[in-house]
């Protein structure tokens, strides 16, 4: 085989690949966009748009995997990842606040590992929807949200791999250190609480 066949072969392959990077590019901005749309719904309290932006999101995520079914080296890289580590994140949080099972890498149609690194950011929205009910006074909400906090915690930090095959070690000190601050805030608020509740007695002793 001549050489300028070979390289023409070698051309139209590669055309093909950047024309496709180029579209699921485009396509894993739309899914950080809506995931990112579903978990600002989910603190505002809009679960039915919550609910329409992570649809949207979903037929995405499987026309991505579709797209690039046979072009596996585009679908396990990190702009694909990271689009479905935020797919995860709000899909989790989602079915948290609405009381429902956590669906599956299976049911999201995403890879174990992106699944695996979406559980840590998940970890960091849960601590935000804490902080929400904190600041509405509701502690015993707040703590709830803690101890979920706390179980999904203790279960991704049994995942333990190398770097190379998954970088999940970076997402667990994060989460750490997430837990480790939120304890702090649940632990002042109640005993704010509890120093409000004396001074009342006493002042209507008093």
């Amino acid at each position: 085989m001549k050489m300028e066949e070979i390289i023409e072969a070698i051309r139209s392959v590669l055309d093909e690949k950047d024309s496709l990077r180029e579209e699921a590019l485009k396509l894993t901005r739309e899914i950080v966009r809506l995931s990112g749309d579903t978990v600002k719904a989910i603190h505002r309290r809009e679960l039915e748009l919550a609910k329409e932006r992570w649809k949207e999101t979903r037929e995405k995520v499987e026309k991505l995997r579709e797209m690039l079914k046979n072009h596996l080296d585009l679908y396990y890289s990190g702009y694909v990842q990271t689009a479905h580590q935020e797919f995860v994140e709000a899909s989790l949080l989602l079915s948290y606040v609405e009381g429902q099972p956590y669906p599956s890498p299976e049911e999201l149609g995403v890879p174990h590992a992106d699944y695996a690194l979406g559980i840590g950011d998940f970890i960091g929205e849960l601590r935000r929807y804490f902080l929400h009910r904190l600041l509405e006074g509701d502690i015993e909400k707040a703590e709830r949200v803690y101890r979920e906090m706390e179980r999904v915690y203790n279960a991704f930090i049994t995942l333990e791999y190398p770097k190379g095959l998954v970088n999940v070690r970076q997402k667990q000190d994060q989460a750490r250190y997430v837990l480790e601050r939120t304890l702090e805030d649940l632990v002042r608020a109640k005993l704010n609480r509890s120093l409000e509740e004396k001074l009342e007695k006493v002042l209507n002793n008093g």
